[in-house]
């Protein structure tokens, strides 16, 4: 990769030309007048990129991964690599091959000698099986870790269900980003009983003192009428009904999953949509009773007119 110096200062020996050309792959810098070389090797200023690989020149990846809270030695130690090569590429030898097997085997061993490590090692493997499972972002799997690393710290994982409390602090992590996602999507997801996952949530919520912000229902609107197949227009007018009602005061201490679903069933009967509330009910992963009381309840404070279908 070729670039063009700006140092004016610097001035060809041979032509006395200000043009010097900087090559990357090849650390050399030279005059683009006369091809005149002024250094065979000069020191990249850049970020410390090396990727021992066939494609060296091509893959631009930085050294090593990035630290991360979720990993269970927060990815600081060194891993040996699985692709039997040396520094220059060429395969090892059996004997050496063994040994290295050996020696891979050993290093995961020593990593893990602590209960302390075994615990985050098994805890943060749920953690990355449910991530994908619930489409989750890398900000709250970190958050995820933080608040299971404090309750570590708070001796609250001995004697207590790992998965429990994997899912519990997933589900505040949730709660404190303002992500969408049910204590019963968490729990049947990590196939853990709701029940033991609000237990190790209250838990936390005393122990560690923490703030949980209350769910807008309007976070969750999109996600239900997404699942309902439901148009633009009638989120739309479920986004009114739902600002109108926060507007009232009237949204406290009401699930938001029910309101947003009641919400969109009502916008889509006043748009003249053919919607059930068993759809939206099954959508939102709330009950059509639940559905049916946040709609009566809706309706009759917000003073609209609905035909239930």
């Amino acid at each position: 990769m070729l670039s063009l110096d700006t140092d004016s200062y610097m001035k060809c020996a041979r032509c006395g030309k200000d043009t010097m050309v900087s090559d990357g792959s090849t650390g050399e810098r030279f005059c683009g007048g006369c091809g005149f070389v002024i250094d065979e090797r000069i020191e990249d200023s850049g970020p410390e990129r090396r990727s021992f690989s066939k494609e060296e020149h091509e893959d631009r990846t930085r050294t090593g991964g990035p630290s991360s809270l979720a990993i269970h030695d927060m990815g600081l130690s060194t891993v040996i690599g699985y692709d039997n090569k040396d520094a220059t590429g060429k395969p090892l030898s059996t004997s050496m091959k063994s040994t290295m097997t050996r020696l891979r085997t050993w290093d995961s061993r020593s990593q893990v000698h602590e209960s302390q490590e075994r615990n985050f090692r098994q805890a943060f493997g749920e953690l990355g099986r449910i991530k994908d499972k619930l489409a989750l972002s890398d900000a709250v799997i970190e958050k995820t870790a933080y608040i299971y690393r404090k309750a570590q710290d708070k001796g609250l994982v001995r004697g207590r269900s790992i998965p429990g409390l994997v899912a519990a602090s997933l589900y505040m992590a949730c709660r404190d980003s303002e992500t969408p996602r049910t204590l019963t999507e968490v729990s049947q997801k990590i196939n853990i009983k709701r029940k033991e996952v609000s237990r190790c949530y209250r838990l936390l919520l005393k122990e560690l003192d923490l703030k949980m912000p209350v769910q807008d229902p309007i976070k969750c609107m999109s996600r239900i009428a997404s699942n309902a197949g439901l148009g633009e227009k009638v989120k739309r007018g479920a986004l009114t009904i739902l600002e109108n009602a926060n507007n009232m005061e009237i949204t406290a201490g009401k699930s938001p999953m029910a309101l947003a679903g009641a919400a969109l069933y009502i916008s889509a009967v006043i748009n003249g949509g053919y919607i059930t509330q068993k759809v939206i009910a099954q959508a939102s992963g709330i009950t059509e009773v639940t559905i049916r009381n946040r709609c009566k309840g809706l309706r009759d404070s917000l003073k609209l007119c609905v035909l239930s279908q």
